[in-house]
């Protein structure tokens, strides 16, 4: 297995993780004054909740991620359980990784 980076200056190769950079430090870092790392971690897990629970958001069609993900139509424990084939091979590669 090979990892790809994201090229420096090139934060356009992982839109989504910028743009919650972003509202993250302007909405959360950008709006106080962290003086201890206990504080810290209350006024992030305070913003963590409010983003998760409370504020719908335009993506997910104006819903919370809560309840997105409560109206997902699987259940959440099917992701934790090992795919396995009958003939016991992994898949064949859909295209081969770059050179």
């Amino acid at each position: 297995m090979q990892l790809y980076f994201i090229d420096p200056g090139k934060p356009t190769q992982n839109a989504y993780i910028e743009s919650f950079n972003g509202r993250y430090r302007e909405e959360c870092l950008n709006q106080h004054w962290l003086t201890s790392i206990g504080e810290a971690r209350e006024i992030i897990e305070e913003w963590r909740i409010d983003y998760n629970t409370e504020r719908p958001h335009s993506s997910l069609k104006y819903q919370t991620p809560e309840e997105f993900a409560a109206a997902r139509p699987f259940d959440k424990t099917q992701w934790a359980q090992p795919i396995e084939r009958r003939d016991g091979s992994a898949p064949a590669p859909i295209a081969h990784a770059a050179e």
